[in-house]
């Protein structure tokens, strides 16, 4: 950073996560000599891996592909808990020197763009009461704010919550002063976070009950990656791990293609394999067995079947019912039980909100993000020097994150070369068909759908799901294409 921490920037990267790091990473090493920012709403790095505290808090995707292509995760572990990759985050940092671009404490609200400045001005407001706020100008606006709301997840509004007499927790806002032990918890939710949470709370001495509306589809496997322990025993480490990776990253899209042609066949090969986890005359029909194809949501990763051990344990149970309303001690359920519990955590899912939930405005011109569509998945129509990192709702956040940096910089060092200030998608067919964001029936998507950008069904205005697909369109493709505008 130069000493005028208020001149232009080049660059300004919103969001200190993974995809925050990443851009950094490639903008110091694919950019030299360019001005730039990272700027982050809370006090510290790290994004999810710092924001949640609950016990147990783990990788829902391998940490061979979650971790960063230039900086390869060396953890015997594939399937990590939060501390352990908040702590690969700032290792990854500091031995890059990324921390000088580091701004915490200020969260963007407003971003304007002004076609005779060519420039964006983003406005911030800090974290610390009373702190003034911020304004920065930048030529290039990257958004890698991830896609939910930092400061509350979704509770469905469930009545007669005032009546309990226990404590309500979202994971979300995990308090540290939360005693578990010997206590009776009923967890709602069948999600990665109720999965996760389920043995942790009764590894540390909770009697557990998972209250499920409908089944999730569970993946039991091992913590540590044998096939990478056996590479790194015959081959030097770093071509071991991007082995490793590779494999990893070609299995979960055989996987993903199977779910989707032959999901009938997935389906009872799933089924089959959590039922010969569960003791003798479980109701696997009720409790396993979902009401959707494989893939039509995330599948739930079961690191070393902890899952099942705390149900043979006995430690904890599945429950497949509603909720009729909350009661003093508990929760009654449609059915008439009543769930006894001194604590309720309310595993229910998140809030989606894009852009850090900023207004964005284009010459005066209000941004409505259900009018957007993606470009190659990186930019929008109609939104000039703007991009955004999303993710693959199929494999590891940093696949797309690590593609979309690189892309960026490619745009950058184009657009400088030739001269040019402005790059705007252009969408030339506005009665082109859309399709939702992205195909997937979880929850939190499905109660965002009419607010969230739609994709077309042509490229390069279809969202990929697919890794290869766009290492070949985003690493190699040409940058110059008819459907982006430059203006010098």
């Amino acid at each position: 950073m130069a000493d005028d921490d208020n001149a232009m920037l080049d660059v300004l990267v919103v969001g200190a996560g993974i995809a925050g790091i990443s851009a950094a990473w490639h903008l110091q090493t694919l950019c030299p000599g360019r001005r730039f920012a990272v700027v982050e709403a809370r006090e510290r790095l790290g994004g999810t891996w710092d924001l949640f505290r609950y016990p147990g808090v783990r990788s829902d995707s391998d940490m061979f592909t979650l971790g960063f292509a230039f900086r390869p995760w060396r953890d015997p572990r594939a399937i990590a808990e939060a501390p352990t990759i908040l702590r690969y985050l700032q290792d990854t940092v500091r031995e890059h020197g990324l921390e000088r671009y580091m701004r915490y404490g200020l969260r963007m609200t407003q971003a304007a763009w002004s076609s005779a400045e060519a420039c964006w001005t983003v406005s911030f407001a800090p974290s610390t009461p009373g702190a003034t706020p911020q304004v920065l100008r930048c030529r290039f606006l990257h958004l890698c704010t991830g896609y939910y709301r930092y400061d509350h997840g979704y509770t469905p509004a469930f009545e007669g919550v005032a009546d309990f007499r226990g404590r309500v927790v979202h994971p979300q806002a995990w308090p540290e002063d939360l005693d578990v032990v010997g206590r009776r918890i009923v967890v709602i939710g069948s999600g990665a976070t109720a999965v996760t949470l389920v043995p942790a709370l009764a590894e540390r001495g909770a009697q557990v009950t998972m209250l499920q509306r409908s089944p999730t589809y569970l993946v039991s496997l091992p913590a540590r990656d044998a096939v990478a322990a056996g590479l790194q025993r015959v081959l030097p480490g770093r071509a071991a791990i991007a082995l490793t990776r590779w494999k990893n990253v070609l299995m979960a899209l055989a996987v993903f293609q199977l779910c989707r042609r032959r999901p009938s066949r997935v389906r009872d090969a799933l089924i089959r394999r959590v039922a010969r986890q569960l003791p003798p005359g479980f109701d696997v029909a009720t409790h396993f067995t979902p009401r959707y194809n494989p893939w039509e949501q995330r599948l739930c990763l079961v690191p070393d079947g902890d899952f099942f051990k705390a149900l043979r344990a006995g430690r904890a149970e599945v429950v497949t019912d509603t909720v009729d309303r909350f009661v003093p001690d508990g929760v009654r359920l449609a059915s008439g039980r009543v769930l006894l519990a001194g604590v309720v955590v309310t595993a229910t899912g998140l809030e989606l909100q894009l852009m850090a939930g900023a207004t964005a405005t284009v010459d005066g011109h209000v941004v409505t993000p259900a009018d957007l569509v993606p470009y190659k998945g990186v930019m929008y129509s109609g939104l000039p020097n703007l991009a955004a990192t999303f993710g693959y709702t199929n494999a590891s956040w940093t696949l797309k994150a690590d593609l979309t940096s690189r892309w960026v910089c490619r745009l950058l060092n184009h657009m400088a070369a030739g001269g040019v200030r402005v790059a705007t998608p252009t969408l030339a067919d506005a009665a082109m068909p859309r399709d939702p964001f992205v195909d997937f029936s979880s929850g939190y998507f499905q109660r965002h759908l009419d607010s969230l950008p739609r994709q077309g069904r042509v490229k390069p205005w279809k969202l990929n799901q697919n890794y290869l697909t766009d290492l070949l369109s985003l690493r190699f493709g040409c940058i110059d294409d008819s459907a982006l505008w430059f203006q010098r």
